[in-house]
């Protein structure tokens, strides 16, 4: 039994033009900035609503041209649009996983790129070439040393699995960390020249001790906690062979019927809190919800 992603994962959404063939542009971008949007983020990664919307000052309060210190994040309706690091933010705050029940296109690949992009340049004032220091440049896009070595955003790529028996069983896992109610998909970074697939089967063996097979690309989500990026896949185990926890990672999984998971998507998320849950699962924010949605509704 095989399945697809039945919508586009929340973080995945998007209704900016990245407009990258502007960030070379240094007299489109002065221009730009005139009128221009900046968003302010703190670095707990939370921005200010008004009224339960983004709050955008203007660019050029905060200076004459485009500031060294802010991102280019692209155009909406004609206006760029920045992103600026700021810890002395006040006011009604809220952050990406706050607005996950009630956030639209515009705000979700908004935040995705502000939030990435900044943590990456409070990682990257050193060069890991040459450990000299660098600056911005491309319009965020970019830091360069001295020397002219040029340093891109990085992301840490991760898979994300669902396991399924290939009828109506779907295994979910707690972190020790986590509440008892609370279950979730496995996931695991790629590491140094491994493959995605690989990656999948070596995870999954790692963390609960099953081998897995049958393994297929679902779809992709950003996750900017600090720069990730979560690639979706499912695959197929046998339930009968034995749960192995060897990595420390996992306190337990259980094969879950697929009506169990449907009553657990229909009273709500994490957030729920219920204590007479026995299953709790991840908010609309996570890729983890839209393939579990995806594969209940499989017939």
């Amino acid at each position: 039994m095989s399945f697809q992603l039945n919508g586009i994962p929340l973080l995945s959404r998007a209704a900016v033009d990245r407009a990258d063939e502007l960030r070379t542009d240094e007299h489109a971008l002065k221009e730009g900035w005139a009128g221009a949007g900046l968003l302010r983020v703190n670095r707990r990664g939370q921005v200010r609503f008004d009224g339960g919307v983004l709050v955008l000052e203007a660019a050029a309060d905060l200076s004459a041209e485009p500031s060294q210190e802010a991102v280019f994040l692209g155009i909406a309706e004609g206006r760029h649009l920045w992103a600026v690091r700021d810890d002395a933010l006040a006011g009604e705050l809220t952050d990406l996983r706050a607005l996950a029940a009630e956030i639209d296109d515009f705000t979700a690949g908004l935040l995705t790129s502000a939030l990435a992009l900044l943590n990456w340049h409070d990682k990257s004032r050193y060069s890991a070439y040459d450990g000299s220091r660098t600056t911005a440049g491309k319009a965020g896009w970019t830091r360069v040393t001295e020397s002219g070595h040029e340093e891109f955003p990085r992301i840490d790529p991760a898979v994300i699995c669902l396991i399924h028996d290939g009828g109506d069983r779907v295994l979910l896992a707690r972190q020790h960390a986590w509440p008892s109610t609370l279950f979730s998909l496995l996931a695991g970074f790629v590491e140094a020249g491994e493959s995605l697939e690989r990656c999948v089967e070596r995870e999954m063996r790692e963390e609960v001790g099953l081998d897995v097979r049958d393994i297929h690309y679902l779809g992709s989500q950003p996750w900017p906690f600090p720069r990730s990026l979560m690639l979706g896949f499912a695959a197929v185990a046998d339930p009968e062979q034995p749960l192995v926890f060897s990595d420390g990672e996992i306190a337990e999984a259980h094969w879950f019927g697929r009506d169990e998971v449907r009553e657990a998507l229909a009273a709500g998320d994490w957030s729920a809190r219920r204590a007479d849950a026995r299953l709790l699962l991840p908010g609309s924010i996570s890729i983890a919800r839209t393939i579990v949605e995806s594969w209940v509704g499989v017939a």
